[in-house]
């Protein structure tokens, strides 16, 4: 498989600075070696330069650095819509709010080729407020609401060709949701699975059913794995750490699964902070995680082709 990585080094829509050096880190993880080792032809585009900002002022005063991450939205859209065309991208992260861009510009390509979008959301937070509904202002807490088509974004954020069903939508790993944001996703349809139903029912038959409504409507998997979806204890390089999250088991499970679908289309890695990093081991983990959802594998199991981003 044609793999493009691409960096999205914004650190704007979180509440601490250090994640703009995320993709840097990743790279130095050892992410394409891993990739080539793999079998993948890797192509590395570099970093994505964000357009120029335009002044955008919103009634909500809590919000900031608005006029950035609407202009980073509108350039990473642009590269995701052009990365996607026949290859998988993969997006280093910068923080969450490069999802805006990501999934809507991979959206737009899906949309081209006939065939559904489905977004699986790996997060202690669902990130579905609108500009409207945010508290903190930061606005990595926005942007699945945005791909997904909510109100409020338009005059902010870059117009939308192509918004996400947010029926398609399934949040994994939930742990941190503000009441704004509960009643949103239950008004929207989203599939929401936290960590109590990962406890109760396991984390593979909850991903199971997913996959099977991505294949039954032959659709294409984009897949946003933040590391705060992780337990602290061993991922503990990111601003909103939140206990209780995945286990290494669990999330190399998720991966292997993915990989053994052949329905995943596109990846991002966001919200690493290297700056709060040990040694380099949350970007460790999320090199070998990824190494997992591209093939990696102990014992050989029968899986389908990678045919999504083909």
């Amino acid at each position: 498989m044609r793999c493009r990585i691409v960096g999205a080094p914004v650190q704007d829509g979180a509440g601490r600075m250090g994640c703009e050096m995320g993709p840097s880190a990743l790279r130095t993880a050892g992410l394409v070696s891993v990739l080539s080792e793999l079998g993948h032809e890797v192509e590395d585009w570099g970093a994505v330069q964000k357009a120029q900002s335009r002044a955008v002022v919103h009634g909500n005063l809590a919000l900031k650095a608005l006029p950035e991450i609407s202009a980073w939205t509108a350039s990473i859209a642009e590269t995701a819509y052009v990365a996607s065309k026949d290859a998988m991208p993969i997006f280093l992260g910068g923080d969450h709010s490069i999802s805006a861009g990501t999934v809507s510009g991979v959206a737009r390509r899906a949309a081209e080729r006939g065939r559904p979008l489905f977004v699986l959301w790996l997060d202690a937070h669902p990130d579905f407020h609108t500009l409207d509904t945010t508290t903190s202002g930061n606005l990595h807490g926005v942007p699945l609401a945005y791909a997904s088509g909510r109100p409020g974004f338009l005059g902010y954020f870059p117009d939308l060709p192509t918004a996400v069903d947010p029926a398609r939508v399934c949040t994994m790993g939930l742990r941190s949701v503000d009441p704004a944001e509960r009643r949103a996703l239950n008004e929207a349809g989203v599939t929401v699975h936290d960590m109590r139903a990962i406890d109760e029912h396991g984390i593979a038959p909850l991903l199971r059913a997913f996959l099977r409504l991505v294949e039954k409507e032959n659709g294409l998997l984009h897949v946003s794995l933040d590391v705060d979806f992780l337990d602290p204890s061993i991922a503990p390089a990111v601003g909103t750490t939140v206990p209780g999250g995945a286990t290494f088991r669990e999330a190399h499970l998720l991966m292997e699964m993915l990989s053994d679908s052949g329905l995943v289309s596109s990846l991002d890695l966001v919200e690493l902070n290297p700056f709060l990093d040990e040694r380099g081991r949350t970007a460790t983990l999320m090199v070998d995680l990824t190494g997992s959802l591209m093939g990696r594998r102990i014992m050989d199991r029968p899986t389908r082709s990678h045919s999504g981003s083909l």
